[in-house]
């Protein structure tokens, strides 16, 4: 994008100007902006010099961010990931006027596309939206998330060897924080209490700390199989897969338990050759069953007094209790709230990421528990679906579900065909990740932090990168052309035959 000529120029320009302020900051005895300064001078070379280290570098980093409070209370920004990110959407889309050769086979790909009608809605019940700004903020943060953790990350798994950079990168900084977590819960007892907060300041809930633990617990498993690992790295991957084992049963998240549980379902019928329809009307089956017996099987799960506690027994029993335990009966209390929501607004919702701002006067007195505050503040759906479905109406939340089945179909069609065996590990691993996200995201929705949206939607251009790229090599880390170079050889082919006709 840049010259040499002007990126030596950058250099000596970012180099001078840091250095001025780091002596600034060392006369000023402020030391810790001191230290930060070449830190920052290396990050922005990165920017300059090579956007894909800067990708791997944020992988890194995001498990490791911490997240401050704005100046509005209200809004949240997540350090160093997020501002990390924002730098490569700009210079991303600055790429995309300057240079004409890029890359654009995976743009075309079935999960593109569904993403790209996400986009167009979301912008429309921006235009609608009952908080404009809020809206605005919004859709600028998913463009951050999305555009580099998806777009630019399928450019980058062109080489087959950045996926698995990219996965033990994230799992590298994931582990960090597990052992930080796992001692901090050492220290105060293993205690059911702790378990909520113990891994602060790195995740602000342990929801999401089980959500991420759960994901990459399922794309390490697969690395158990990976042809080819030297005996060193396959003990490696076993230290990690028991690590991030013992943080899932710490993290006492009941909805993370269940998304595993999930994701072996689903392992089990692709092992079994179960076809993806069969699996996708047994689901359809079910989900009529339930709305069929509603009554009959909310009568039972009534009946379950059993609270959550530290006792991981006790816990598992009270994942159907709907009666007193506040956790459950406090999701309830938000998906009524959304479901009114969406009956007043159908079409286009209220805006997104307006739910936890608007909803305090859908709440009904007999949904509210001791959790609920009347002023309905920072609550969010709990659930990727119904809180699409408040926010973005029906075709908000449609476009969720169709996400979930492109993928799921692109993943294990591309299992099936795939000619080498690497190809088959990840995007099955990668597919089910996926799945066990989104069971759990029925339950709770993170995709509006960078902790979850990073691998979620890197998980998604694995898929895509693989079908595009990898899919058809009897060999995974054969190099891949360039399209502008295909594009250049079918042409010198067509004229060859034209002269022979000739």
């Amino acid at each position: 994008m840049l010259s040499n000529t002007k990126k030596t120029a950058a250099l000596y320009l970012i180099v001078a100007i840091f250095v001025a302020i780091g002596l600034f900051f060392l006369i000023k005895k402020d030391t810790y902006l001191a230290f930060a300064v070449p830190i920052v001078i290396g990050v922005l070379l990165l920017y300059i010099f090579s956007l894909d280290k800067v990708l791997l570098l944020t992988a890194l980093v995001t498990p490791l961010s911490v997240n401050l409070q704005s100046l509005d209370e209200r809004l949240a920004l997540s350090l160093p990931s997020e501002p990390m990110l924002a730098g490569l959407l700009v210079l991303f889309i600055a790429k995309l006027l300057c240079e004409k050769n890029i890359d654009k086979r995976t743009s075309r790909h079935p999960i593109s596309i569904v993403i790209y009608l996400m986009f167009i809605w979301m912008i429309f019940t921006t235009i609608t939206s009952e908080i404009p700004l809020v809206s605005i903020k919004y859709v600028i943060s998913r463009l951050w998330f999305i555009v580099p953790a998806y777009f630019m990350c399928c450019l980058l798994f062109k080489n087959p060897k950045n996926i698995n950079r990219f996965v033990w990168l994230y799992m590298t900084g994931l582990v960090i924080v597990v052992l930080y977590t796992i001692t901090n819960h050492a220290l105060n007892g293993f205690s059911g209490k702790s378990a909520h907060w113990v891994m602060t300041p790195f995740y602000n809930d342990h929801t999401a700390y089980g959500a991420a633990v759960a994901m990459y617990l399922t794309l390490c498993a697969g690395y158990l199989f990976m042809p080819k690992m030297s005996t060193k790295k396959r003990i490696g991957v076993v230290i990690v897969l028991c690590l991030l084992t013992t943080a899932l049963i710490l993290s006492f998240c009941r909805a993370s338990w269940v998304s595993i549980i999930a994701a072996i379902g689903v392992l089990v019928c692709v092992l079994l050759r179960i076809k993806f329809k069969y699996i996708a009307t047994i689901a359809v089956i079910l989900i009529g069953l339930f709305f069929t017996f509603k009554q009959q099987i909310f009568d039972v799960l009534e009946r379950n007094d059993q609270d959550a506690s530290g006792n991981i027994v006790e816990n598992i029993r009270s994942i159907t209790n709907i009666s007193t335990d506040a956790s459950n009966l406090e999701r309830i209390n938000r998906w009524n709230s959304a479901i009114r929501m969406f009956k007043e607004r159908p079409i286009t919702g209220w805006g997104p990421g307006t739910y936890q701002f608007v909803y305090a006067p859908f709440q009904e007195s007999k949904n509210k528990t001791i959790i609920s505050t009347n002023s309905g503040d920072m609550g969010n759906a709990h659930s990727e679906y119904i809180g699409a479905l408040a926010e973005m109406g029906v075709f908000g939340s449609l476009n969720v579900v169709l996400l979930v089945i492109v993928f799921i179909y692109c993943g294990l069609t591309t299992y099936r065909r795939a000619k080498n065996k690497e190809s088959r590990i990840l995007v099955l691993s990668a597919t089910l990740s996926l799945i066990g996200y989104f069971v759990h995201g029925i339950l709770n929705n993170f995709l509006d932090t960078d902790k979850l949206a990073i691998p979620v939607w890197s998980c998604l251009a694995i898929i895509a990168a693989i079908d595009t790229y990898h899919a058809d090599k009897s060999d995974f880390y054969e190099p891949i052309e360039d399209a502008d170079y295909q594009q250049v050889r079918y042409q010198k082919q067509l004229e060859s035959k034209q002269e022979c006709h000739r």
